[in-house]
Formats: C-alpha cells, sequence, structure tokens
C-alpha cells in the first residue's frame, strides 16, 4: 500500500521528470535549428531598414533592387543574427556612371565597439572600374581597407559576393576566389571577430565625400537613378541564441569550424596570389607612410 505522503513525492518526482525532458527536448530543437540555409526569399528572411519606396523586390522575392536618387538611398537587414557562418549573394552592381555611389553588403554587430566584415562597391566615372573595398572591424577598430579591381564588369550581369567566417579566418570571395583572407591572430594580441553575433545588411547609398577618387568625383544625379540588383542569396550559418559556445563549437552543423576550413586549400592558394599579383591596388599592410611606418601586427603574421 502506498501512502499519502509517499504519492505525494512521486508524483513530484514524475512531474520534475517531465519539466526535465521537456527542458532538454526544447533547447535541443532550438540547438538543432540553429544552423540554418536561408529560404531564398528576401520577404521573409529579410527587413527593409529605410526607404521602403527605393526598394522593389519581385513577387516570389528571389531578387531585389535598390534605388538611390537625390532623395534617399535604401537598404534592407536579416531577420537574425549570426555567430559563424557562410554568406553568399549574388549582386549586380549600378551600371554607367556611378561616381560616388557606394554599395555594401556587410555583417555588422551594431555595437560601439562593433565587429564588422565588409564589401564596399565603389562607383566610378564612366568607362572606369568600379572599385572593391574590403573592411574588418574588430571590437571597434578597422583602419584595415583592402581594395581590388574586378576582372570582369560587374555591372553587366550577378556575380557571387562571400564572407567565410570562421574561428580561424575570414575569406572574402569572388565567384569562389578567395580575394582576401584575415586570420585570427587573437592569441598573438590582433583583434578578430569572434564574439559579437552579427546581422547581414545590404544598403545603397551616396558616399561622394570619399568613394570615388578620395571625394573628388560627387554624384551627377542626372544620370540617375542609380539601381543595384540583388539576386540568389544562401545564408548557411549559426544563428544567435545567446550561446556563443554551441556556435564556436565544432560539429556537423558548424561545418565551417572543420579543420579542412582553417585555411585555403592549395587551388585557393594559387587564386589568391593571382588577385594579389593582378587586381590589388591598396593594401593597408604596405602602407608604411599611412601608419608612420609602425603597421599594425597582423601585417607581419600569416595570411593562412
Amino acid at each position: 500500500m502506498i501512502m499519502r505522503g509517499e504519492n505525494k513525492s512521486i508524483n513530484e518526482c514524475v512531474f520534475k521528470t517531465i519539466v526535465f525532458f521537456g527542458v532538454f527536448i526544447l533547447n535541443l530543437l532550438q540547438f538543432s535549428s540553429a544552423s540554418v540555409i536561408s529560404t531564398g526569399n528576401y520577404n521573409k528572411d529579410f527587413f527593409i531598414t529605410w526607404s521602403p519606396s527605393h526598394v522593389n523586390t519581385s513577387v516570389d522575392g528571389r531578387t531585389r533592387n535598390l534605388k538611390l536618387d537625390n532623395d534617399s538611398g535604401a537598404g534592407f537587414a536579416s531577420n537574425e543574427m549570426f555567430l559563424f557562418g557562410q554568406m553568399d549573394m549574388k549582386i549586380k552592381l549600378v551600371p554607367g556612371h556611378s561616381a560616388g555611389v557606394v554599395v555594401a553588403y556587410y555583417l555588422t554587430s551594431d555595437q560601439p565597439n562593433r565587429d564588422e566584415i565588409d564589401f564596399e562597391f565603389l562607383g566610378n566615372v564612366e568607362g572606369q572600374p568600379i572599385i572593391l573595398q574590403t573592411n574588418v572591424f574588430a571590437d571597434g577598430f578597422d583602419d584595415r581597407e583592402e581594395r581590388i579591381k574586378l576582372w570582369f564588369d560587374p555591372t553587366k550581369d550577378f556575380h557571387t559576393y562571400s564572407i567565410l567566417w570562421n574561428i580561424y579566418q575570414i575569406v572574402f570571395m569572388v565567384d569562389w576566389v578567395p580575394i582576401r583572407v584575415y586570420r585570427n591572430h587573437g592569441d598573438k594580441g590582433v583583434g578578430y571577430p569572434r564574439w559579437q553575433p552579427m546581422s547581414l545588411k545590404v544598403s545603397l547609398w551616396n558616399g561622394d565625400s570619399w568613394a570615388t577618387r578620395g571625394g573628388k568625383e560627387k554624384i551627377d544625379w542626372s544620370k540617375g537613378p542609380f539601381v543595384a540588383s540583388f539576386g540568389d542569396y544562401k545564408v548557411d550559418a549559426c544563428i544567435w541564441r545567446g550561446n556563443a559556445r554551441f556556435c564556436r563549437g565544432e560539429s556537423s552543423s558548424n561545418w565551417w569550424h572543420l579543420p579542412k576550413y582553417n585555411t585555403l586549400s592549395p587551388s585557393q592558394r594559387r587564386l589568391f596570389k593571382w588577385v594579389r599579383k593582378y587586381y590589388l591596388i591598396y593594401d593597408y599592410c604596405q602602407d608604411n607612410l599611412r601608419f608612420q611606418n609602425q603597421l599594425p601586427k597582423e601585417c607581419s603574421l600569416p595570411k593562412y
């Protein structure tokens, strides 16, 4: 015979067991959904951050245009924040005369001491190439600009621009060609984005105070409106749920942390050297005048 007190204890034990397993399953579901491959629908994965009247999205949500005119530019951002992963987006840049026009595609934590990983496409006068500038912010510090000319006309068709961000390195890629590597040398005192979750943002804006020939070429509004187009994209990343340790861990879902991604492959290194030899036009690590012969520490450390 079970006494009343014993029955109460059993019920409490059963209740605690149910709660424990409920919480366990809830956490398991949360973690299992933390690595996401995006839907490919701009309406579902992003929200418009400014000037909705200057954003035009296709009916199926798979393509989006941003417009810049004398009234406004425009932008959009991901609904989720991420800590490590890979982001790919097809972009067709502003054709014709685009001096002073900037298209930005980047990750940012939006904190005072923000982390940020930037692609910035700097417009030019007609007949001159658009310049691709990349930059890395770590704990609020940047000054890590690199610039290249592209080996194709980025206004004629869509091309894929990618960011691979893991615990080892950040790799900027154009059509899967690595154009820049920023390595994690945190153990040597070099800043690296590794703790702050970041959202993916895209914007089209007036940068004519600096973007083209140091601000000498201003936007010619008679050539506008200026339109940049965004096509297929893929975000495969760790969604921020408040657990940095989970996003930093090596697992099948966090594939970007696997050992094979801790450096460039031999074929990637060959392509990287090709870009550096023929298309690099500015590297902060070669700018002794700017840094008064005291280049940042990472400039003397290996890239892979």
